[in-house]
């Protein structure tokens, strides 16, 4: 909620959520969907769950009530040359984007992540803190990849795909698929 109101210095900030329990939460006002919806004021909302297909259906329903997304950015982010981001992005400070980076909608980018020159980052791809994805890598939609994990230059990861904690990934996933260790293997289910 800080970086609301960091990057929207006439923002409102509050917490939209299923079911409310109480009316504040961190001295933010707490309402549902719904009622967010309908307040008269021009109004955008940003989606902060890690989960990249929870965010996914969550956008759908924002959509069906005709709600905008808005992107909030840490100033403490560095965003290089040639950076093209989706709307409904989060980018957490210390983040780094650095050249000729085309990123999707409703990225997550966690604090100390960096993302490296000439990469393409699909819509709903979550980065946990301190990913580290080096140049010309590909990432397909709905991803998620934990803390600490290293992408090394090249590789191409699937949709829908998750990358564990502190994951080397050397070579590419395919669609669907779960990496974990040094150096990144997929789990068999």
């Amino acid at each position: 909620m800080p970086l609301v109101t960091q990057s929207y210095r006439d923002a409102i900030g509050m917490f939209v959520v299923d079911d409310p329990s109480t009316d504040m939460v961190n001295g933010r006002p707490q309402v549902s969907l719904r009622a967010f919806a309908q307040l008269a004021e021009t109004k955008a909302i940003a989606i902060a769950v890690a989960d990249p297909s929870i965010r996914s259906r969550i956008a759908e329903r924002c959509r069906s009530y005709d709600l905008d997304f808005c992107s909030i950015v840490a100033s403490e982010t560095v965003r290089m040359d040639d950076v093209r981001i989706g709307h409904g992005a989060l980018l957490s400070p210390y983040t780094t984007l650095t050249s000729n980076i085309v990123i999707g909608e409703h990225f997550h980018c966690n604090l100390y992540s960096y993302v490296e020159h000439d990469c393409v980052i699909g819509d709903f791809v979550t980065f946990a803190p301190a990913v580290r994805c080096n140049g010309r890598v590909s990432i397909g939609d709905r991803t998620y990849v934990g803390s600490n994990a290293v992408i090394r230059q090249g590789v191409t990861i699937g949709p829908d795909a998750v990358i564990g904690m502190g994951a080397v990934v050397i070579k590419d996933v395919p669609a669907g698929a779960t990496f974990v260790g040094n150096p990144a293997r997929p789990i068999v289910r």
